[in-house]
């Protein structure tokens, strides 16, 4: 989840050792596969939404230790590019290994492999084309790049293995209102969180330092637009996906970055007396 912060030689090694690694397991998971694992991943899902709604009441305290708010009392400095790539690259590497080697009995359905699709391409822009147009972010707190880390391994794995042995959709899924609207969501969410982040990223001329108002797009409607992009792309994935799972991610996001949002929302309050008071916090009109 976003907002900050290449590396092309090192991430086909990862990758490489990634698959490896989920292979390895294949046997572990086949024996998994079943009731068992079913009920896991639906306490996972549950966990997950704790783990937002938790998340969101220590932020109300304490500032997420990235970006403007980094502090070595969070652990040593790490540099924004190798950090983000890594952190992110789990829920990359692991919905892919999943569904390569584990046997996956509906990965080839195309609903499953098209939903599946969705997830993966998110997360190669994040951990592979994001970080190369970070310009000079600053660096993430160890204890961040950790938490961070520990998310994506979770999260990749609860959606990457429901979506790929255990999610079941009609032939016609993709014709369905469900998933039509849902991708649509998805679509226009990503857009809208590419865009934001492009916005954020050109605040400064090269050679400038400080903060300035960010205009433009949804930013002239919302603070956090990057997250209100984020979280519209995960819903419309839980509308299309139409799992509790998915719908524990998108419930998670709102959960932490809405309350991330809020952060910023406050914060160029008190820093720009120019500040538009009619800008809302993230949804445009309402909050």
């Amino acid at each position: 989840m976003n907002e900050g912060a290449g590396g092309g030689g090192g991430c086909g090694a990862v990758m490489g050792a990634g698959t490896v690694a989920v292979c390895g397991a294949d046997g572990f998971l086949q024996r998994l596969s079943g009731p068992a694992e079913q009920r896991l991943l639906e306490l996972l899902s549950y966990g997950l939404v704790v783990l937002g709604a938790a998340s969101a009441l220590l932020l109300c305290f304490i500032p997420m230790p990235y970006g403007r708010y980094s502090s070595r009392r969070f652990g040593c400095l790490l540099p924004a590019r190798p950090a983000w790539l890594l952190q992110e690259l789990p829920a990359l590497l692991i919905p892919l290994g999943l569904a390569a080697c584990s046997g996956a009995a509906r990965v080839a359905e195309r609903p499953n492999g098209v939903l599946l699709g969705l997830f993966v391409v998110h997360y190669a822009h994040r951990a592979l084309v994001f970080p190369l147009l970070i310009r000079e972010g600053k660096p993430t707190p160890l204890f961040t790049f950790v938490l961070a880390l520990l998310f994506c391994v979770y999260n990749g794995y609860l959606q990457g293995r429901s979506l790929s042995n255990y999610a079941k959709y009609p032939s016609t899924w993709l014709k369905e209102p469900f998933f039509i609207a849902g991708f649509l969501g998805w679509l226009i969410g990503m857009a809208i969180n590419i865009h934001s982040d492009h916005i954020l990223r050109n605040l400064r001329k090269p050679g400038e330092t400080g903060y300035a108002i960010p205009r433009g797009g949804m930013f002239e409607y919302v603070s956090g637009a990057n997250f209100f992009g984020e979280i519209l792309e995960w819903f419309g994935f839980a509308i299309a996906c139409c799992t509790i799972q998915s719908l524990a991610f998108a419930l998670c996001t709102l959960f932490i970055l809405g309350s991330r949002a809020k952060q910023h929302h406050q914060w160029y309050l008190e820093k720009f007396e120019d500040y538009p008071k009619s800008r809302k916090i993230l949804i445009p009109f309402v909050y």
